[in-house]
Parts: structure tokens; C-alpha cells; sequence
């Protein structure tokens, strides 16, 4: 416990050094409206990963289950 917080006393400086930075792409994506896409193709891709990752679980059940019949 003690280690956990240590460590986060520690990364805290940092997240408010990287804050300060202006990011200036960012800024042109989200004007554009070119941010909602970026996010959009992110998050299909988290999903369609936790789905995989999913499938397979139920897959290796599957396989696991029939084993331990045999």
C-alpha cells in the first residue's frame, strides 16, 4: 500500500506538467470535427478487441469443459 502510494504521489507532478501543454493538432481536429472520427475508429476498435477476447474465452470453456469429460 505504501508503495502504491508513493508511486502516485510521484506521478502526480507529471500530470500536471503534461496539462500545461497546448496541443495544437488537437485543436485543429476538434474544430474540423475530425476528433469525433478519430474517437469513433478508437472505440470500434476496443470493442471489436473485447469481443474477440471474449469469444475466445468462451472458446477455450468450451474446450476446457470437454476435457475434463474425457
Amino acid at each position: 500500500m505504501k508503495k502504491l502510494l508513493a508511486f502516485l504521489i510521484c506521478l502526480l507532478p507529471s500530470t500536471f506538467c503534461l496539462a500545461q501543454q497546448n496541443v495544437e493538432m488537437a485543436d485543429g481536429m476538434r474544430a474540423d470535427g475530425k476528433i469525433y472520427v478519430v474517437v469513433a475508429v478508437l472505440v470500434t476498435i476496443l470493442l471489436g478487441i473485447i469481443l474477440y477476447l471474449i469469444l475466445i474465452d468462451r472458446k477455450v470453456s468450451d474446450i476446457e469443459k470437454k476435457l475434463k469429460k474425457k
